[in-house]
């Protein structure tokens, strides 16, 4: 829910380009994360300025508010590769880490705060959230979640339509393989991503409706500016959506993940499917009414299971995993291309050892059984915050309590 017109855009280099050649699928990554008290993790309600106003100046305008001042995001620029994405992302989590240290405050990488009550959220003082917060009014208030945004431009931003469609079968897997937030006010919710079940309450959003073609998309968004209903495309705010300002395709299904090379390896395989289906278009042509409700039934799945679900299929259950498998074969030859074959191969580490919200089920549990359930939140905030700064490659999640 992003401002997307800030005096300098995280994204504002991106062009338009006419001949595939002169392409590369550029990505930017958007990544929003929670502010917390360093010394408890709480949730900051209200965030001083001076935090915002340095954040903004050493990062060149890429650090910048979100609806609620609990929350701050964080914007590559467009990145050639995914190295270099991993590069900006790294430097934006060590600065605003560093930052907010100065302030006495942390940042934390997941799609709920465990135990942030969302009846104290302050709204940040911008027009634009000022209309979001009076259209949305209580549900605008407990919008108290964190995303992965991915922005991957196209040779033809007019092709982007068709690709939206022919990717909603796939939406459900990047989320299974982001899950971050099984947790909501301090309570286990029994999901891994409770955070889409939370967004879903906000009109426009989910999965997109089946528009067939740019006649089909531009006159739904027209009918909606013209009744009064939005100001524009930018108030959509579906898990993939044409972004307004730029060329791009923008994947807005994951939650903000604690490690960053999940976040990285779940851009790296969305880049290659775009990519794959731009250049395949019989790649899901089949995809319908029937496609639709059954991705809709498999974007619950991932919420309630994870990377644990079985997805339904015309043909029968299928494993997470195996739906990976599927659409790493497929892409391949795309990820060559794209020099991203390590990141997306990260993908099945994934799913081979959990997402983190397994991991935060996991501290909750084991300090829970001998300290009880305020400690175990303790905990889990304390993996949080310790998880979103650890950037070795070859470190895995911790479970272990902290």
């Amino acid at each position: 829910m992003a401002d997307e017109s800030p005096p300098r855009s995280a994204l504002a280099e991106f062009g338009i380009v006419d001949k595939a050649e002169d392409c590369s699928f550029s990505l930017g990554i958007e990544e929003e994360y929670f502010l917390a008290d360093a010394r408890t993790g709480e949730v900051v309600t209200e965030a001083p300025e001076g935090f915002f106003a340095e954040a903004r100046a050493v990062s060149g305008g890429r650090i910048g508010h979100e609806l609620l001042q609990s929350q701050i995001e964080a914007a590559t620029p467009p990145c050639m590769d995914v190295q270099e994405a991993r590069a900006e992302l790294q430097a934006m989590r060590s600065l605003l880490a560093r930052i907010a240290s100065e302030h006495g405050m942390a940042i934390l990488a997941s799609g709920t705060h465990p135990t942030a009550p969302w009846r104290s959220s302050v709204q940040t003082e911008r027009k634009r959230y000022d209309a979001v917060m009076d259209d949305l009014q209580m549900i605008g208030l407990r919008n108290m979640l964190c995303g992965l945004h991915v922005h991957v431009q196209l040779p033809d931003p007019r092709s982007r339509v068709d690709v939206m469609a022919r990717m909603i079968p796939f939406l459900p897997l990047f989320l299974a393989l982001s899950t971050s937030s099984p947790f909501w006010q301090s309570s286990l919710t029994g999901l891994h991503g409770y955070r889409l079940a939370a967004y879903d309450e906000l009109p426009r959003t989910g999965l997109p409706e089946l528009f067939r073609s740019n006649t089909e998309f531009d006159a739904y968004v027209a009918a909606l500016v013209h009744a009064g209903a939005i100001p524009d495309g930018s108030y959509l705010w579906w898990a993939i959506r044409p972004s307004v300002k730029y060329p791009t395709l923008e994947l807005r299904a994951p939650d903000s993940c604690t490690c960053l090379d999940d976040a990285i390896a779940i851009a790296a395989l969305y880049r290659v499917l775009v990519r794959h289906l731009y250049f395949a278009p019989a790649c899901n042509a089949h995809v319908n009414v029937v496609s639709r409700a059954i991705a809709l039934e498999n974007k619950w799945r991932a919420q309630r299971y994870g990377v644990h679900a079985s997805f339904v299929t015309e043909a029968g259950p299928v494993p997470v995993g195996d739906v990976l498998d599927r659409a790493i074969l497929i892409s391949a030859e795309d990820a060559r291309m794209l020099r991203c074959e390590a990141e997306v191969a990260h993908c099945r580490t994934i799913v081979a050892r959990g997402t983190s919200a397994d991991a935060q089920i996991g501290v909750y549990r084991a300090r829970a059984a001998t300290d009880g359930p305020a400690a175990a939140l303790d905990a889990v905030l304390g993996w949080i915050a310790e998880n979103t700064t650890a950037f070795a490659s070859d470190r895995g999640l911790a479970t272990e309590a902290v």
